[in-house]
C-alpha cells in the first residue's frame, strides 16, 4: 500500500513540476485542461488547421481590407489577427467585430515593442528597446514592460511581439538595430527578462525574437534572405544565451526569423522558419522549448523560394512552427496542411499539440470568458500620466555620458562661459535650445558656410553640438552627412565642444577622430523628452547615468558610461514626479484666466516648483490689454520689492558672513552721516525687520515738479543728459547727480514714527544700498552681477534692462500720468528707484519667473547651487528668522514670513519656516523648506494705472497659493 501511495504522491509532484516548467500551463490547470479539451473534441478538422493561422490587420485601411479578414473568420476559422497600422478606437471596435464573429475566441497580437500609443509630438509610449539598453537599473525596464502589457490588455490584445532578444553585433544591420537592447549578451538578457516579467505581470504573453538570432546581419529579411555565417559554438554562446535564461524562466513563445544559418541547416538558402533542423530539433529539443512558436511573416521576400501558394504554410508547420503568421494565402495554406493531414504526413498527435498550444494561451489570456473591449476613454487609458512619469524616468536614466575630458559636463561657473549652440541634422532641435535656455545664456548660431560659422563662434569658449535626426519610427536615417562631420572636426579643433546626438550611438561611428571632441552626449532619441533631459544633463540639474548599450567607437565601447553629480540647478519634469497633484493645478489656469478677464492685470508669469523640480511654469496673457503681445516664457517683468530680497538682501549676506558687519551693526557704523541723527543706533537687524521707526517712504519726485504744471522742473532734470544731470530717470528725462545725496540726507533729517512697531518701509534699502555701494567701491547692479546673477545663470534679470534687451521682450509697467508722463516699459517703475538712475536697493530689478525662482531655489537650498555655495546654511536661517514676533512683528531679517494672526501676506497653509516678498506691480515669491516648495508669480497688474488694486483686493496670488499647497499629494 504505501508503494502504490509513494507512486501516486511522485505522480502529483511530476505533474506539478510539469506545469510549472510550462510557460502555457495556468495555475488552474485542471480547469484550463477541460476548456481546451472541450474546445479541441468540438472543433472540426477545418477548424483545428485555422486556429494555426493569424492574418494581418489594417485598422486604418479601407473597408474591404477588414472585410477580407471577416471572410477569413468566417470561412476558415483563423485563429487570430495581428493589428499593425491604425488608431485604437478603430482596432478596438474592429476587435469587437471580429471576435463576435469567430466561434473560437481569436488570439489578438500586436508588433507594440515599446508601448501602443503615440504622443502628440510623435513620441512612441516608451523608448527604443536600444535606449532602454543603456538604463541600468533593470527594475524600471520591468516596469516599462508592465505598462506595455496593461496597454495591450486594455487595447484587447493578448500577445506583443516583444521583446526582441536579438544580440546587435552589426551596426548595419537595417531591420535591427533599435530594436535590440544592444550587443552585451548579458545586459540583452537582463533586460529581456525584466521586460518579459513586466509584461507577464499585466496578463500580456511574451513572445522572444526572432530565433535563432537576427542581430549579426546586414541585410533586410523583409527584401532577401539573410545569411548568419558564425559556427554552431558562437551562435550556442552568443546569439542563443538569450533564449536559454528566458525559456528558463517562463518565455511564453519564440518568434522564429527568416535566415540562412549553414551551420544550422545544410540545406543553402533554406529559411530557419522552416527548418525543422532550427524550430523542432534545436529550439524544442535541445533548448527544451514548451510554448508558442510563431513563424515570422510569411509573406516576407526572405521567407522561402516556394512558387505554389500554400507550399510555405505547410513546410513552417511541418517544421515545428504552432502559429503561422501573415500567410500570403490562407486558404490555400489550410488545404495543404488538412491534404497532408489526410495522408498521414501530419498526424493528429502533431495538430493536436499545436492547437492545443493555441487553445492553452487563449485560456490563459481570459478568452474562456472573453468580453468586448470597452471603447469609453480607451485613448486616455492608453496615455497614461503613469505612463509619462515612467517614460521621463527611463530617459533621464538612459542619457549616456561616453566622453568627458575636461569634465565640460555638467557645465559650471557660467559667469566664465560663453555658450554656442550649433544644430545638425535634418530635425528640429528646438526643446533641447529651449531647455539649455533656462539654465544660462546660449546662443543658437548658424550659417550657409563653414568659414563664416566658425567666424561666429570665435567669440564663444564652449560650443554645444546638437545632432537631430528624425524621432519618427526606430528604423529612421541615423548617420551624419559627409559635410556636417567635416564642420563637426573644424569646430571641434577649435573649441570646447560638447557633441550630443539625438540618435542611436552608431551615429559615432562615421566620426574619424573624437579627439577633439571633449564630451561626447548620447541622448539616443530626438523626442522632446530627450532633448528637455539632455539639457538637465548638461548642466547638472540631473546624473549622467546610462551606459552605452553597444560600441559606438573604437574608444567608446560598449559599457562606456561616465557618472556625474548633481549640481542642483532646477529641474523640470511632471508634477506627479515629486507628488503634486497636476490636476489640481490646473485650477491655476482658470484663476490666473479669470484674473486677465476680470482686467485685473493684464498677464502673468506663474511658477512653481517643488523638490527642486519646476513642475508648473506657465505664462498667461498679453503684456497689455489692448494690442498687447503674448507674454513668454522669456519676457521680463518690473519685479518692484522683490528687488530687496534678489539683490540687496544676498549683498548684506554676504558682508555679513565676511564680518563686514553684522546683525547689531548700528547705522552710524555703516554711514557716518547717520551719527548725531535720531537714527544713528538703528541696528542691521531692526532695519531689515521693518522694526526701526522708519516711515514708510519719502515721495522724493514730488518736490522735482514744476508747482504750476506738475511736469518735472527744469530746475533738477534735462532732457539730455550733461556733467550736472547725469542720472537717467527715462529716455528723456536726466536728473541732476547731486540728487543722490539728497535722498540720503532727507532720510536722516526725517522723522521717526512714534512708537516702536512694524512698519514696513522702503528707506533700509536706500540707506544700505548707499552703504553697500561705499563699503565695495562698486555699484549695487554690478555688485549683484558679479556675485551672482552672473553665476546662477539669471540671464533674463537685470537691471536696466534696456541696456541689455529689446524694448519688445520687456513687460510695461504703467501709463505714467504724475511724474514722467510717459509709458514705464524698460525703465523702473518705483519713482525713488528711478531717481536713483534706475538701481534701488528697494526696487530697480527685472526678471522672469524661472530666474526668480533659481535664486528662490538657492535660498531654499541652504545658500547652495548650480555647484557653488554662496552662504552657509546658517546665514540663511539667521535672516530667514523672525526676531521680534512677540512685538507682532512676523518679518524676518529682509524675508517677509507668514502671518501672525489670520490676515497677512500667504494664503495662510504654509509652515512657519516659509519665506518671501511681494512686489507694488504685482509680483510675489515665496519658497517653504518644510515642503520643499517655490512659488513665482509675476504680473504688471500697474499697467495702464498703478489705481488698479483687483488683484490685491482679490488675493489673486494667495489663492493661487492655496491651490499649490491643496496640491501637495504628501
Amino acid at each position: 500500500m504505501r508503494k502504490y501511495l509513494f507512486l501516486i504522491h511522485t505522480l502529483f509532484i511530476t505533474a506539478v513540476l510539469a506545469r510549472q516548467d510550462h510557460p502555457l500551463i495556468t495555475k488552474d490547470s485542471l480547469e484550463q485542461q477541460k476548456w481546451v479539451d472541450s474546445i479541441y473534441n468540438s472543433m472540426s478538422l477545418e477548424e483545428r488547421v485555422g486556429q494555426l493561422f493569424m492574418v494581418d490587420v489594417f485598422s486604418s485601411k479601407e473597408k474591404r481590407h477588414t472585410d477580407r479578414v471577416k471572410e477569413l473568420i468566417r470561412e476558415h476559422h483563423i485563429g487570430g489577427v495581428i493589428f499593425s497600422k491604425g488608431g485604437p478606437v478603430r482596432q478596438a471596435r474592429l476587435t469587437n467585430e471580429y471576435q463576435e464573429l469567430s466561434k473560437i475566441p481569436l488570439m489578438v497580437a500586436m508588433d507594440a515593442e515599446w508601448g501602443l500609443a503615440m504622443r502628440l509630438d510623435s513620441t512612441y509610449a516608451f523608448p527604443w528597446n536600444m535606449t532602454l539598453g543603456a538604463v541600468k537599473d533593470n527594475a524600471l525596464i520591468e516596469r516599462v514592460g508592465r505598462q506595455i502589457g496593461k496597454h495591450a490588455r486594455r487595447l484587447g490584445v493578448h500577445i506583443n511581439f516583444a521583446p526582441d532578444i536579438d544580440i546587435n553585433t552589426n551596426p548595419n544591420n537595417p531591420i535591427i538595430g533599435n530594436r535590440s537592447f544592444g550587443e552585451d549578451k548579458e545586459n540583452v538578457t537582463q533586460k529581456a527578462l525584466a521586460f518579459m516579467k513586466g509584461m507577464q505581470s499585466a496578463g500580456a504573453l511574451t513572445c522572444g525574437k526572432h530565433f535563432p538570432g537576427h542581430g549579426d546581419t546586414d541585410t533586410d529579411s523583409h527584401k532577401t534572405l539573410p545569411t548568419i555565417s558564425f559556427s554552431r559554438e558562437r551562435i550556442d554562446s552568443i546569439e542563443l544565451y538569450p533564449y536559454r535564461k528566458l525559456i528558463k524562466e517562463n518565455l511564453e513563445s519564440v518568434m522564429i526569423a527568416h535566415l540562412n544559418v549553414p551551420s544550422l541547416e545544410q540545406r543553402d538558402g533554406y529559411p530557419s522558419s522552416i527548418s525543422e533542423g532550427i524550430v523542432t530539433s534545436l529550439l524544442k529539443d535541445t533548448l527544451g522549448f514548451k510554448g508558442l512558436v510563431f513563424t515570422d511573416a510569411l509573406n516576407m521576400k526572405g521567407a522561402s523560394n516556394f512558387t505554389s501558394p500554400g507550399d510555405i504554410d505547410l513546410a513552417a508547420f511541418l517544421a515545428g512552427n504552432d502559429i503561422l503568421l501573415i500567410s500570403e494565402n490562407i486558404p490555400k495554406g489550410i488545404s495543404k496542411i488538412k491534404e497532408a493531414y489526410e495522408k498521414g504526413v501530419i498526424t493528429e498527435e502533431r495538430l493536436a499539440i499545436s492547437v492545443k498550444k493555441i487553445l492553452q494561451s487563449k485560456y490563459k489570456v481570459g478568452l474562456n470568458n472573453y468580453k468586448p473591449v470597452e471603447t469609453e476613454n480607451l485613448v486616455e487609458d492608453l496615455n497614461t500620466l503613469e505612463d509619462d512619469l515612467l517614460h521621463e524616468e527611463v530617459m533621464e536614466n538612459a542619457l549616456t555620458l561616453a566622453k568627458n575630458k575636461l569634465n565640460l559636463v555638467p557645465v559650471k561657473n557660467l559667469n566664465t562661459k560663453k555658450i554656442a549652440y550649433v544644430e545638425l541634422g535634418d530635425d528640429s532641435g528646438d526643446t533641447f535650445l529651449k531647455a539649455m535656455q533656462r539654465y544660462g545664456k546660449v546662443d543658437k548660431v548658424s550659417a550657409p558656410l563653414l568659414n563664416e560659422l566658425l567666424a561666429k563662434l570665435r567669440n564663444y569658449n564652449m560650443v554645444v553640438v546638437g545632432f537631430h535626426r528624425s524621432n519618427a519610427n526606430p528604423w529612421k536615417s541615423y548617420k551624419f552627412k559627409d559635410k556636417e562631420l567635416i564642420w563637426l572636426q573644424e569646430i571641434a579643433r577649435n573649441h570646447n565642444v560638447i557633441l550630443d546626438i539625438f540618435v542611436k550611438p552608431y551615429a559615432l561611428l562615421d566620426i574619424p577622430s573624437i579627439e577633439n571632441i571633449e564630451s561626447i552626449i548620447v541622448s539616443y532619441q530626438n523626442s522632446d523628452i530627450a532633448q528637455e533631459k539632455s539639457a538637465q544633463l548638461i548642466f547638472g540639474a540631473i546624473e549622467a547615468k546610462g551606459t552605452l548599450p553597444v560600441s559606438a567607437h573604437e574608444e567608446l565601447v560598449v559599457n562606456t558610461g561616465l557618472n556625474t553629480n548633481r549640481l542642483y540647478r532646477l529641474q523640470y519634469g511632471i508634477p506627479e514626479s515629486v507628488k503634486m497633484n497636476g490636476e489640481k493645478l490646473l485650477e491655476i489656469d482658470s484663476v490666473a484666466q479669470l484674473a486677465i478677464d476680470s482686467l485685473m492685470m493684464p498677464g502673468a508669469q506663474i511658477l512653481v516648483a517643488r523638490k527642486g523640480k519646476v513642475i508648473y511654469n506657465k505664462n498667461f496673457g498679453k503684456t497689455g490689454y489692448e494690442n498687447g503681445r503674448n507674454i513668454g516664457e522669456s519676457s521680463i517683468y518690473d519685479v518692484a520689492s522683490l528687488t530687496k530680497i534678489l539683490a540687496t538682501l544676498p549683498m548684506i549676506m554676504k558682508m555679513e558672513e565676511e564680518g563686514r558687519l553684522s546683525m547689531e551693526t548700528p547705522l552710524k557704523e555703516m554711514l557716518p552721516e547717520a551719527k548725531g541723527t535720531n537714527k544713528e543706533d538703528i541696528t542691521l537687524r531692526e532695519m531689515l525687520s521693518h522694526y526701526a521707526r522708519l516711515k514708510a517712504w519719502i515721495p522724493y519726485y514730488l518736490r522735482t515738479l514744476d508747482t504750476v504744471t506738475h511736469q518735472p522742473s527744469a530746475e533738477y532734470y534735462r532732457k539730455r543728459p550733461d556733467n550736472f544731470h547725469s542720472i537717467k530717470v527715462i529716455g528723456n528725462l536726466y536728473l541732476r547727480k547731486d540728487f543722490k545725496d539728497t535722498i540720503i540726507n532727507r532720510i536722516m533729517e526725517s522723522d521717526l514714527i512714534r512708537r516702536k512697531e512694524y512698519r514696513y518701509s522702503d528707506l533700509p534699502y536706500y540707506l544700505l544700498k548707499e552703504y553697500i555701494e561705499r563699503e565695495m567701491n562698486t555699484s549695487l547692479d554690478k555688485l549683484v552681477q558679479q556675485n551672482f546673477l552672473a553665476s546662477l545663470g539669471t540671464n533674463n534679470t537685470t537691471y536696466n534692462p534696456l541696456e541689455k534687451f529689446s524694448r519688445d521682450k520687456i513687460v510695461p509697467s504703467e501709463d505714467d500720468s504724475y511724474f514722467r508722463y510717459q509709458r514705464i516699459q524698460g525703465y523702473v517703475h518705483d519713482m525713488g528707484a528711478a531717481m536713483q538712475g534706475g538701481v534701488g536697493g528697494h526696487a530697480g530689478l527685472f526678471s522672469n519667473a524661472n530666474d526668480v525662482a533659481k535664486i528662490m531655489q538657492m535660498y531654499l537650498q541652504g545658500g547652495y547651487y548650480g555647484g557653488k555655495r554662496y552662504f552657509k546654511a546658517s546665514t540663511i536661517d539667521k535672516f530667514n528668522t523672525c526676531y521680534f514676533c512677540k512685538f507682532n512683528n512676523r518679518r524676518g531679517v529682509g524675508f517677509d514670513k507668514p502671518q501672525l494672526e489670520e490676515v497677512g501676506p500667504t494664503c495662510g497653509c504654509v509652515a512657519e519656516s516659509s519665506f518671501g516678498h511681494s512686489g507694488f506691480t504685482g509680483t510675489y515669491t515665496w519658497a517653504d523648506p518644510d515642503k520643499e516648495i517655490v512659488y513665482v508669480f509675476l504680473s504688471n497688474r500697474t499697467y495702464p494705472t498703478a489705481q488698479n488694486r483687483k488683484l490685491i483686493s482679490e488675493n489673486i496670488r494667495t489663492v493661487i497659493q492655496q491651490i499649490i499647497y491643496d496640491a501637495v499629494l504628501e
